[in-house]
C-alpha cells in the first residue's frame, strides 16, 4: 500500500513539473505581449496635423525667416523626426521653383502630445538677388529685368516623412527657374 501511495506522489509530482514546464513559456510571452508593455508612438501623420506659419518673420537685407509650425490634433502623441519638404505653389498647386534645401542643422526625433506644436525655421531668400534666371520672359516692369518674379500663391509642406501634403496660403515673389533653391528649412524642434 505505502508503495502505491509512493508512486502516485511521484506520479504528480512529475506531471506538475511537467505541466509547468509547459506552461512557463506561454506564460513568459502573454505577459510580453499583453497591455501593460508600454506602447511604441506612431509617427504623425499629416492627416493629424495642423500645418500653418508666423507670416510676421524676420525680415533681414536679402530675405526673411519665418516659423513653420506643425500643432498635433490626432488626440494621441506622436513623433516627427527630420526635415519637411516645402516649395512654393502657384493657385493650382504647382511647384514654382526649386523645393527648399535642407539647411545643416543636426535633427532630432520630437515627440509631440496632442494639442502641443513643433516648429521648424524657413528662410526665404529675395528671389531677385539670383539675378535674371528667376524672372519670367516678357516685358520689364523696371530697367535693367527681363521680366517679372512669378507669384506664389503660397507654400506646400510636407510633414517629416510624410507623402502628404498641407499648403499655406500666403502669396509671395518666387523664383521661376528649378535651379536656385531659394528657400532653405531646417528640421523640426
Amino acid at each position: 500500500m505505502r508503495l502505491t501511495q509512493l508512486s502516485a506522489r511521484k506520479a504528480i509530482v512529475t506531471a506538475a513539473v511537467a505541466s509547468a514546464a509547459i506552461l512557463l513559456p506561454a506564460v513568459a510571452l502573454a505577459s510580453s505581449s499583453g497591455a501593460s508593455a508600454p506602447a511604441s508612438t506612431s509617427s504623425c501623420a499629416t492627416s493629424g496635423l495642423v500645418v500653418w506659419m508666423n507670416t510676421q518673420g524676420s525680415q533681414y537685407a536679402g530675405g526673411a525667416y519665418y516659423t513653420l509650425n506643425f500643432t498635433n490634433l490626432s488626440g494621441h502623441t506622436c513623433t516627427l523626426d527630420g526635415f519637411p519638404g516645402v516649395s512654393a505653389v502657384n493657385l493650382k498647386g504647382h511647384r514654382i521653383g526649386a523645393p527648399a534645401g535642407w539647411n545643416p542643422v543636426t535633427r532630432s526625433l520630437i515627440t509631440i502630445a496632442s494639442g502641443a506644436t513643433a516648429t521648424a525655421s524657413l528662410q526665404v531668400s529675395d528671389p531677385a538677388n539670383y539675378g535674371t534666371e528667376c524672372f519670367l520672359p516678357g516685358p520689364a516692369p523696371s530697367p535693367g529685368h527681363g521680366g517679372k518674379l512669378p507669384t506664389a500663391a503660397g507654400l506646400r509642406v510636407y510633414p517629416p516623412n510624410q507623402k502628404a501634403s498641407k499648403i499655406i496660403p500666403f502669396p509671395l515673389g518666387a523664383c521661376a527657374s528649378s535651379v536656385p533653391v531659394w528657400l532653405h528649412v531646417g528640421p523640426v524642434q
